[in-house]
């Protein structure tokens, strides 16, 4: 195996570990939730919140911001006081949106981010979805 392949594969298992890391079941961020150690931003559209209820007690910033990737990191420095360092678990319909505004979270400077990867929704590869297992949720 040339050295070239060996790292190759090295940063690609390093990475999905790393990423691995930062998952957290739905049930296990409304039990965190509730005993104040983590906020949850849901980051769907208004009109995802409208449809299907928010988490409770969830607050709401929205990765669609229409003036950009900046807004919404500054939209999100707001919803934490302005404290980066302060534990997040990101929700949105199935996974995807979540782990995007991760990345941007992270590569702006937050350090304790989570995401609910089955979001909402669920999705077949991470669990049935905040929903489905019944967890409580309120209106916008």
């Amino acid at each position: 195996m040339s050295v070239r392949l060996a790292t190759l594969i090295l940063i690609v298992f390093a990475g999905s570990s790393a990423m691995a890391d930062t998952i957290v079941t739905a049930t296990a961020a409304v039990k965190s939730a509730a005993q104040g150690k983590t906020t949850i931003v849901d980051v769907r559209s208004p009109g995802e919140w409208r449809q299907t209820g928010i988490a409770k007690g969830a607050a709401t910033v929205t990765i669609h911001n229409p003036n950009g990737v900046k807004a919404f990191v500054r939209e999100m420095t707001k919803a934490v006081g302005g404290d980066k360092s302060k534990p997040i678990a990101l929700i949105c319909a199935a996974g995807v949106r979540s782990a995007r505004a991760l990345r941007i979270l992270a590569a702006n400077g937050f350090t304790n981010l989570r995401d609910i990867s089955e979001g909402m929704l669920g999705s077949p590869e991470a669990g049935p979805g905040w929903l489905k297992r019944g967890l409580p949720v309120t209106s916008p």
